[in-house]
């Protein structure tokens, strides 16, 4: 698996803000939608991401860091040191635990083997469709979402219903087993019951012996004002649940905005094109110009030439950080008439020379 780091093309003491800014140029680039038909293209912006969501959350950071630290594989995706032989950050402590048991003083046997640990459950990720508007003003959406429940027809225990899981004869119940490295002693778990301290002889025919079936749920997610497309909300605990113990992991909401029609977005700005007669640029005017709170008046200045841009403060799109609102952009978009009256043509023609 690529490193995380060198997927978005950052050093390893990279910033917050120099990994956030990374992430944006390269899904600028390589969004699906820019690289229609691509599957490429697709395929290296889940990377991209995946990188940006591990790199971007303090707490994932430090164990994807710890990991490449230690040589051992990360779960996210990253550099391993080549397999299960590698010793990572548990083994370690195993390690010295090992050498240091007993208060200093006695031999160096096997250390008791640990109860199997809680794990977190892993997240999941949806897509909701947005119009423009929607982004602009917040919405609630409903989301249909995949959760595990207990199978009705074992309980939840994986066994035939009149059967039950039995003790793991390997690890006694325990989930993991000591391994013996020579000088020291490891822990890992337990290869017959795979760390779950039982094993099922007859599984249930309805959920295969997983003990939990999917159900469809729906829930309202709260899309905040001034969404971007591309932008990610986290819903706490709403992902798969976790294992013995363990915490849900979080649903993650892919906000997808459709374009507007009249602005065109730049980060908090929203740019607007105002059509000027030639009069209106060459005299000055005021123009009203559409907003998302509806026309407001402009001021255009005598001798205002085709594309100039005048900036309104505080009409452009809401900010997600920090509150307040990014600015309007109207540039000036000279309006010829295809047609002329007599009148105005005479007018124009005697405006040429006085021009001459």
């Amino acid at each position: 698996m690529p490193d995380l780091y060198d997927t978005l093309g950052v050093s390893r003491t990279a910033t917050a803000d120099e990994i956030k800014k990374a992430y944006r140029k390269l899904a600028r680039v390589h969004h699906p939608d820019a690289n229609a038909g691509d599957p490429k293209a697709e395929e290296r912006f889940k990377e991209i991401s995946h990188a940006h969501d591990v790199l971007a959350d303090p707490e994932k950071r430090k164990e994807y860091d710890d990991r490449l630290r230690f040589g051992a594989r990360s779960p996210n995706g990253g550099p391993g040191g080549g397999g299960g032989a590698d010793m990572g950050f548990g083994d370690f402590a195993d390690m010295f635990s090992s050498i240091f048991r007993g208060g200093g003083g006695g031999g160096r046997g096997p250390r008791a083997p640990r109860e199997p640990a809680a794990r977190r459950g892993a997240d999941v990720e949806v897509e909701v469709n947005l119009s423009f508007d929607q982004a602009m003003r917040g919405a609630q959406v409903p989301v249909s979402v995949e959760t595990p429940v207990a199978c009705a027809d074992c309980g939840g225990s994986g066994a035939k219903p009149g059967t039950s899981p039995r003790l793991c004869p390997e690890c006694k119940g325990r989930g993991v087993r000591g391994r013996d490295g020579g000088s020291f002693a490891f822990s890992e778990p337990c290869p017959r019951c795979g760390g779950n301290g039982t094993v099922i002889d007859d599984p249930c025919p309805t959920c295969g012996g997983s003990g939990h079936t999917s159900s469809r749920q729906q829930i309202k997610v709260k899309i905040p004002a001034g969404v971007p497309d591309g932008h990610r909300l986290r819903v706490k605990g709403r992902g798969r649940p976790g294992e013995r113990g363990g915490p849900a992991g979080d649903l993650q909401v892919v906000a997808r905005v459709s374009p507007s029609r009249l602005y065109t977005r730049r980060g908090d700005d929203l740019v607007v094109n105002v059509p000027v007669t030639f009069a209106e640029a060459a005299l000055g005017a005021q123009v009203e110009v559409p907003t998302l709170d509806g026309r407001v008046k402009l001021t255009v200045p005598a001798g205002s030439p085709d594309g100039r841009s005048l900036r309104i403060a505080g009409k452009g799109a809401p900010r997600l950080k920090g509150g307040g609102r990014g600015d309007l952009i109207a540039t000036l978009r000279l309006d010829v008439p295809r047609e002329l009256s007599d009148k105005q043509r005479k007018a124009l023609e005697k405006f040429a020379e006085l021009d001459d």
